[in-house]
């Protein structure tokens, strides 16, 4: 045989042996040694067509060159033993032999401890893929080991960033342990414990990695269960609303199951459209524009078994869950939806899960449907209590109930017309909560519109309301801001029996105020003196707030700084509309889970009246109408230069009806009309006669025109047959009020 031949036969022998690995082809390498040694073959020549062997034919030089390496010494035993003699190499050869042996029985011995083990092992290489697993890591990846090696990133990861990490963490400590979840090949979530080494491989400079995987889907799954269902049952047990109900098991189902949308049907005892409600992602809240499938996946559950969650498969995608429905009562007229983030199987441990769930969240829902209708029936109670129409012009009132407690409460505002110009406001505050409050609070609001009505002081009004309230059972200590309010002179009486202070805020920045004056108890509460009363006038522009506590109370804080609060954000408002107002200071000042007490609330924004006057033309009547119209500028913050002016140019205007319109006629009727709009006044003087011509030479009269004109911002005179009207505006500078 020549070296080719013999170099050939190595090579194809020791191919052999790394595909099977078993004695026979192992003992090719004696026979093949001891032809070496027959037929001279060099002893360098073969290793170095081995070493080139073993570069071609490796897939992992760290794991290929040891097997390849037990061949060659098996190979070389019989030249190891030539040169020794013959009973050293014999005796040597036994324990060469023996020790081959033992390496490859310790070799199975290896392979079938590691698969015989519980838990998940494997080994990667320096670089991170993983290059040999046991079977107990095959059943729970789901990933065959003839697919090896798997390269990083693995195909099972879920949080790649996080192994990303604890790689790191075990190349600088050497080893690291930690729980993950893991995707299984068809898709459902595992969580796994996961313990990893670093060792020095053979041969190589290079760290490879060995480690372990044990899942722990079923002990995360119990107690994921037992904390689910116990946060869940506290939490619903306190829901107040189905919303609130649908996002609290969302928020539970999320974590434990990976659910991503709630949904309730709830269908109406007669006729009409099942509502909706959603949690999670959004979608249509409409009956009738839900996706028909999920539609007929409602229908279809009201015929199950109540309190049974079913798994649902769409028709597009079958042998994976969409999602399960419930039906949470009896009667079949609640049902629940819970949609998965994917598709995917349902294991027993989630079923059992949900079971659970559903029978606590119908529990909860019966409860929260009997809170809805009680509650509505309490605010339709609490409302009809209050005035059903609609305010006066510049006023606005609002009644906002608390969020969490079912009672009503006490809390109540009036606001009366009772003559000219004259409102009666009342805001009150009934001790107590539920019923028995709203009792009283009728029986007192009753009492203080007959009251208002008889035309009595704000104090006066007070006094009497202390004896109908020491007759109504549990009306004591009662609090009340009773106020009447002249609409045109903007005077404001009030009187306050242990009440809220009101708050003024005026058109300009930095004059807010509180009406603390005319404090005193609240009512039926003992008392030596009488009840006290003041008065304020309200600049036009202003802003009038009266409340209840409910609105500025807060736990752990004082009240005046709530009031305080309330104050700034009412500033706030001066230039908004009037009917805005009282949704700008609930949302400015709504704690972050809601009022927990009830807040009445009047407004009133005063704005200059305005003047109408209608008189005979006759001389006589214009002192009367120059004080009634400096009397109006006075109040409506007119700066005195100004209001002189006005008053000059109204006159003149007034004399030229008495002296014009009439000429030659019984005197007939003149009229001043005024208002302040728009940061200007605006006056229009007319009458119904026919104006005089003038004469040609007046001599000392007719410049009134011309003194009207130059007074004015603008004028215009209309002359009819039928009466003539003059026109004029008057510019308020920046620093006059405004109406």
């Amino acid at each position: 045989m020549s070296d080719d031949d013999f170099h050939t036969q190595y090579a194809s022998a020791l191919r052999a042996y790394m595909k099977a690995r078993d004695e026979d082809s192992l003992a090719i390498a004696y026979e093949l040694g001891r032809r070496a040694l027959q037929e001279e073959v060099s002893l360098l020549a073969i290793i170095e067509r081995h070493v080139e062997l073993i570069l071609g034919l490796a897939k992992d030089i760290q794991i290929d060159a040891p097997i390849a390496l037990e061949f060659l010494l098996q190979m070389l035993v019989p030249l190891d033993v030539a040169t020794r003699g013959f009973l050293d190499g014999t005796r040597r050869y036994a324990r060469e032999r023996a020790r081959a042996e033992g390496l490859a029985d310790r070799d199975k011995f290896r392979t079938a401890l590691v698969n015989s083990l519980q838990e998940g092992f494997f080994v990667a290489d320096h670089e991170g893929s993983v290059i040999e697993m046991n079977n107990a890591l095959i059943e729970i990846l789901g990933y065959p080991a003839e697919d090896l090696p798997y390269r990083w990133p693995h195909p099972w990861l879920v949080d790649q960033q996080g192994a990303t990490q604890q790689q790191a963490l075990v190349r600088s400590i050497g080893s690291t342990a930690y729980e993950t979840p893991i995707r299984h090949r068809d898709g459902h979530l595992v969580w796994v414990t996961v313990s990893i080494n670093a060792v020095q491989g053979s041969g190589s400079d290079e760290d490879v990695f060995v480690g372990t995987i044990r899942d722990i889907t079923a002990e995360r799954a119990f107690a994921a269960r037992e904390s689910a269902v116990l946060r869940l049952a506290t939490a619903v047990a306190v829901a107040k609303s189905v919303d609130e109900l649908l996002s609290i098991t969302l928020a539970e189902c999320t974590a434990a199951i990976d659910v991503q949308r709630v949904i309730a049907i709830s269908w109406p005892a007669g006729e009409g459209e099942p509502t909706v409600q959603v949690a999670g992602e959004q979608s249509q809240t409409s009956w009738r524009r839900l996706d028909p499938w999920l539609r007929q996946t409602f229908e279809d559950a009201r015929h199950q078994l109540p309190l049974t969650a079913k798994t649902v498969e769409r028709p597009d995608n079958p042998g994976k869950a969409q999602g399960l429905v419930a039906v949470l009562s009896g009667a079949g007229d609640v049902a629940l939806w819970l949609e998965l983030r994917s598709p995917r199987w349902v294991s027993a441990e989630d079923r059992l899960l949900i079971t659970v769930l559903i029978g606590h969240l119908s529990l909860a829902m019966q409860h929260v449907r009997q809170f809805e209708s009680a509650r509505e029936t309490s605010l339709t109670l609490q409302r009809a209590l209050l005035p059903t129409m609609e305010p006066p012009p510049g006023f606005a009132v609002r009644y906002e109930p608390a969020v969490p407690p079912l009672e009503i409460g006490g809390d109540w505002y009036d606001v009366l017309p009772i003559g000219d110009h004259r409102i009666g406001i009342v805001v009150g505050d009934c001790v107590g909560r539920g019923l028995p409050a709203a009792a009283v609070m009728g029986q007192l609001r009753s009492s203080a519109r007959a009251l208002l009505i008889n035309g009595a002081e704000p104090a006066l009004l007070l006094e009497q309301l202390d004896s109908a309230a020491s007759l109504i059972p549990n009306a004591y200590c009662t609090t009340v801001f009773l106020a009447i309010l002249d609409t045109e002179s903007g005077i404001l009486q009030y009187s306050n029996a242990g009440h809220m202070p009101a708050v003024l805020v005026g058109s300009e920045p930095g004059t807010t105020s509180m009406l603390t004056d005319a404090a005193s108890v609240p009512l039926a509460v003992r008392r030596a003196e009488p009840r006290p009363q003041a008065s304020r006038v309200l600049p036009p522009g202003s802003t009038l707030m009266l409340f209840t506590d409910g609105l500025v109370e807060r736990k752990h804080e004082s009240i005046d700084d709530g009031i305080g609060r309330a104050a700034a954000v009412l500033a706030e408002t001066t230039t908004l509309p009037l009917d805005s107002v009282a949704d700008a200071i609930l949302g400015g000042l709504a704690p972050a889970s809601g009022y927990d007490d009830d807040v009445a609330m009047v407004i009133y924004r005063h704005r200059q009246s305005p003047l109408r006057i209608e008189s005979e033309a006759r001389a006589d009547q214009l002192v009367g109408i120059r004080h009634r119209l400096a009397e109006w500028l006075g109040t409506a913050g007119v700066p005195d230069e100004l209001a002189g002016d006005v008053v000059l140019v109204v006159n003149e205007a007034c004399t030229n009806c008495v002296e014009h319109a009439y000429c030659g006629h019984p005197p007939g009727t003149m009229a001043l009309d005024v208002e302040l709009v728009d940061g200007e006044i605006r006056a229009r003087v007319s009458d119904r006669g026919s104006w005089k011509t003038p004469e040609v030479n007046p001599g000392n009269g007719g410049r009134g025109l011309i003194l009207m004109g130059a007074l004015s911002t603008t004028m215009e005179l209309d002359c009819s047959p039928s009466g003539t009207t003059a026109d004029m505006t008057f510019r308020l500078p920046d620093t006059a009020g405004r109406g």
